[in-house]
């Protein structure tokens, strides 16, 4: 296993004001997560705000010590051997930069590489083509603190890359960055799990990563993993809805069906949403057939983000599908 934890746990001590007086209290951020990930998975860590998912991050980065339980990551103990895992881990914070504001990309990744004690021939040969499958030629001699966002956090990637790590965390990596770049990002980021096996932890909030990263995703609320499952089996087991979306060559009038919610309505268009438990797509769909003459239709998932809001209605340390863990 890359990453492997038992019973991981963190809890912070905090300190809260009860009007003019002060007291220590403490919070449970991470609570008994079991977790295990293998040698080329990319798997999302998903949850709500507080969570603990950016916790979780920097236990297994070595950044934070446990309040109790074990981790191995490559088969090292992250926060006794920080020093050594981070030649083999690479690892990307959405709101922390590791590029020298003002020095231009080109120049952070030669400190980089400084750092690393990189071989300089295998180094320039990393470099160079991390430049240019990242697309980093346009600014690779622009100061970082005159690129945009969606520029920086590929410079940010390919730093991270610099020493071929076997193991690439991602926290929000998406964050702020516009709808162009984030497909980018999400792309090369798949690209170099799928094509060279680096194995991908990424937490994000917005589904679109998750869809386009991950195979696998971890659930987590409350401090606790509530669901740990393909992404597939996830959108099956969650909701049982499909949107059926169809445009007509003329106009149409769509009858009530049990089962059928219609989401838009107009004279050449409509959108649907099927109860696949009260109805099959195939009855509906010859319903739609019969209306007229079809100039285009298709059948979808629910957005990711309702699988994810059903799964946070569910109270917290339910058990559910989280016991069965399906490895990608």
């Amino acid at each position: 296993m890359v990453i492997s934890a038992k019973k991981l746990s963190k809890t912070f001590v905090v300190n809260k004001r009860d009007g003019w007086r002060s007291h220590k209290t403490e919070v449970l951020a991470v609570d008994s997560i079991d977790l295990s990930i293998e040698q080329g998975a990319a798997v999302a860590l998903i949850g709500p705000n507080g969570a603990g998912k950016s916790t979780t991050i920097k236990m297994l980065t070595g950044i934070l010590h446990p309040t109790a339980g074990t981790a191995a990551v490559l088969g090292l103990v992250p926060w006794r051997d920080r020093t050594r895992l981070a030649y083999e881990i690479g690892a990307v914070f959405g709101q922390r930069s590791q590029l020298w504001y003002h020095l231009p990309p080109e120049d952070s990744f030669d400190l980089l590489s400084r750092i690393y004690n990189l071989d300089r021939k295998q180094y320039k040969q990393q470099r160079d083509m991390l430049i240019e499958r990242f697309g980093l030629v346009p600014f690779l001699n622009t100061p970082v603190r005159k690129l945009s966002l969606g520029q920086r956090m590929r410079a940010e990637i390919a730093a991270s890359l610099l020493h071929r790590p076997r193991l690439l965390f991602l926290d929000e990596p998406t964050i702020g960055v516009d709808v162009v770049a984030r497909q980018e990002l999400r792309d090369l980021i798949k690209e170099w799990n799928q094509q060279d096996g680096v194995t991908v932890l990424i937490t994000s909030h917005d589904a679109g990563d998750i869809e386009h990263v991950a195979q696998r995703v971890l659930v987590v609320n409350h401090g606790q993993i509530v669901l740990d499952d393909k992404l597939a089996n996830m959108r099956r087991q969650y909701l049982d809805t499909k949107v059926v979306s169809a445009r007509f060559h003329g106009e149409h009038k769509m009858t009530e069906l049990p089962g059928v919610k219609i989401l838009k309505m107009g004279n050449y268009a409509m959108k649907l949403e099927v109860a696949t438990d009260l109805i099959s797509i195939e009855t509906v769909v010859k319903a739609i057939l019969d209306l007229g003459t079809i100039a285009d239709i298709s059948i979808e998932d629910p957005p990711l983000e309702e699988v994810i809001a059903h799964i946070y209605s569910r109270p917290a340390g339910s058990n559910g599908h989280s016991s069965t863990m399906q490895e990608s």
